[in-house]
């Protein structure tokens, strides 16, 4: 069987390197690329080129910003007394697209994982820290995956920030054990805001 030429390779490799992209799929993809227009394969390309020189985490909560502010840091409507702690801004979108909950968010950047080699210090909780310190937040809501890590990034942030003054909650366990908030339907979300429950 021929090889296909080095640059099909590459592409091939470097699409395999997405997450979720087998051999398969890659192989797949490149496919659809070569056969696609010239147009249609220079979109996505300036599509890709574009999300790595514009988007930005916001200065603020480090959600993903295309200006110095996210969407929500900008929307004056908030309330910024109230804020939702998450790991990732995939975490942040799903919480969103329910519509129950009105406050600001601070996005960790992921979860402590010793074993994973993530540390504390890799985190954005110093950022964290800084903004409940200053404060104006009554209340923040450890909204971190219902896992053994998450468990274990909100026991430490409820730790670093004890003597603040400030009510932790913790969303309430609509989310199954073990799951990813990103997968979960909006109605489980929505009754996991509205039934969090103080730590």
């Amino acid at each position: 069987m021929t090889a296909y030429s080095e640059t099909v390779q590459r592409l091939m490799a470097e699409l395999g390197k997405l997450p979720g992209i087998g051999a398969r799929t890659a192989e797949r993809l490149a496919f659809h690329l070569l056969k696609c227009s010239e147009a249609e394969a220079m979109a996505l390309a300036d599509a890709i080129r574009d999300v790595k020189q514009r988007v930005h985490p916001c200065k603020v909560c480090f959600n993903l910003a295309e200006g110095e502010l996210c969407t929500v840091c900008a929307d004056p409507r908030r309330d910024t007394s109230l804020l939702c702690v998450v790991e990732q801004p995939k975490d942040l979108l799903a919480l969103e697209s329910t519509g129950a909950y009105r406050g600001v968010y601070h996005v960790l950047m992921g979860h402590i994982a010793p074993l994973e080699g993530i540390e504390a210090e890799d985190l954005t909780l110093e950022a964290l820290a800084r903004r409940v310190k200053g404060g104006g937040i009554k209340e923040v809501i450890l909204a971190t995956n219902p896992t053994v890590a998450g468990d274990g990034t909100a026991l430490h942030i409820a730790s670093l920030l004890a003597g603040t003054g400030v009510k932790f909650t913790r969303l309430a366990r609509g989310l199954p054990a073990g799951g990813q908030i990103e997968y979960a339907g909006r109605s489980i979300l929505a009754d996991a805001i509205n039934e969090r429950r103080q730590m």
